[in-house]
């Protein structure tokens, strides 16, 4: 019997310390209400970066960034650290301003132009145009 409280008294001592430290490192929970914004806000700005992520993961921007050097897996990690303010106007503006956008516009200007220059002999482009007898 003596034997076994020899043993024990330094191993419940050690026991004792280990659980006595356990409680020091284990974190603090808190708990608080969340607001229905607050999680709306949070899903929302999930999607505009999954948004910007699958705008950016096209082939052809990817291509097009390659070209200028940009590496793709750099892209991603700069979507990743933008706020959601940031995210937010930039989907945006990626909405407002889609690919091929205003090329109809940039088109229509410049047969306007041609078609003022042919009409005035300064070019000959389009047979339909009756010219001035020179």
């Amino acid at each position: 019997m003596q034997q076994l409280r020899r043993f024990a008294r330094p191993i419940s001592s050690f026991v004792v310390l280990c659980l006595l430290g356990l409680g020091t490192y284990l974190p603090v929970g808190h708990a608080a209400i969340i607001s229905t914004e607050a999680v709306v806000n949070a899903e929302q700005a999930q999607q505009q970066r999954d948004h910007v992520r699958d705008l950016l993961n096209r082939n052809d921007i990817k291509t097009y960034l390659s070209a200028r050097g940009v590496d793709p897996a750099n892209v991603q990690a700069r979507v990743d650290s933008l706020t959601d303010a940031e995210v937010d106007a930039l989907a945006s503006r990626l909405d407002k301003h889609p690919a091929g956008g205003g090329l109809l516009e940039v088109a229509l200007i410049a047969f306007i132009v041609l078609l003022i220059t042919d009409i005035l002999g300064y070019t000959d482009i389009f047979p339909f145009v009756n010219k001035k007898a020179k």
